[in-house]
């Protein structure tokens, strides 16, 4: 999980918002939609941070739409997820397709909650936080040490440190660089899935130096 940056919502989202009886199923131009997340998002789950594409995706109402109608066509409760496993037993599932109707006690696209600041990554793969009731959320509720999630990012984290060994002693400068680059700082466009774990593991280095 890492902060999203919300950008300006689709336009026919705000007119459909005007209309009378408006609500989110009968919002038919959802694609449009699922665009303007993907971009946002840089590619990327709002939650586990694997790849996701205009379809197939879902759209994620972070305050459910049955416990939180009001909230259903605000595009700051709006965010792009992936599948999550969707169909395979429960134990499986992960994301949104996870969460369901349960309540999170931090929105991804709200820079206030400080998502990145409170998730650390262990040397195995899984994703923990010292905040205890956003542990219990990541690893209950959104399911994110599923084995699948787990396991890709610790190969994505082995890989990206086998890489750096073939380059021998680097220098500050040379990791600040990749630490900008995973972090999307010094690029537009999409950012690599599970890119939260290199930009853990780099900024941990660093802060060591």
């Amino acid at each position: 999980m890492r902060t999203i940056i919300k950008g300006r919502e689709p336009g026919s989202l705000t007119q459909h918002r005007c209309t009378p009886y408006a609500s989110y199923e009968n919002y038919d131009d959802k694609d449009t939609l699922r665009a303007s997340l993907v971009t946002e998002q840089r590619g990327l789950c709002c939650y586990c941070l694997s790849r996701i594409r205009i379809q197939p995706m879902k759209i994620e109402h972070w305050h459910s739409q049955d416990k939180y109608p009001a909230e259903q066509l605000d595009y700051g409760n709006l965010l792009g997820a992936c599948l999550g496993n969707e169909g395979q037993p429960r134990k499986h599932q992960h994301c949104d397709t996870r969460k369901g109707n349960s309540d999170l006690s931090r929105n991804p696209a709200n820079p206030m909650h400080r998502v990145a600041d409170l998730i650390r990554f262990k040397p195995d793969g899984r994703i923990v936080s010292d905040d205890e009731a956003f542990n219990d959320e990541l690893t209950n509720v959104l399911n994110l040490n599923e084995a699948f999630l787990k396991n890709n990012r610790r190969a994505t984290l082995d890989a990206f440190k086998e890489a750096l060994l073939k380059r021998g002693n680097l220098t500050r400068i040379t990791l600040e660089n990749w630490l900008r680059r995973w972090n999307g700082e010094s690029h537009a466009g999409e950012l690599e899935p599970f890119c939260e774990v290199i930009v853990y593991w780099l900024r941990k280095r660093l802060a060591c130096r």
